[in-house]
């Protein structure tokens, strides 16, 4: 079983490669490797940042249930 990797976690691996990418010394099949990795971490980043946002636009009603918090104007 695979250990989850934190949002922490994944942002600096994200930066970690994009460093790599920017210096201009990889090959350009490894190159194409780490941006494929990098894209895979964006995208698990991506669903956990919109798992986050939907559980902070929730509230609690007086029956004790989440609802979906909507401003009113």
């Amino acid at each position: 079983m695979e250990k989850e990797v934190s949002f922490e976690e994944n942002i600096k691996k994200l930066e970690s490669i994009v460093k790599e990418l920017e210096s201009g010394e990889v090959e350009l099949d490894k190159a194409m490797a780490k941006f494929d990795e990098a894209c895979k971490i964006a995208k698990v980043c991506d669903e956990k940042l919109k798992n986050a946002s939907s559980q902070v636009n929730k509230i609690m009603s007086s029956d004790g249930t989440l609802k979906d918090f909507k401003i009113e104007e």
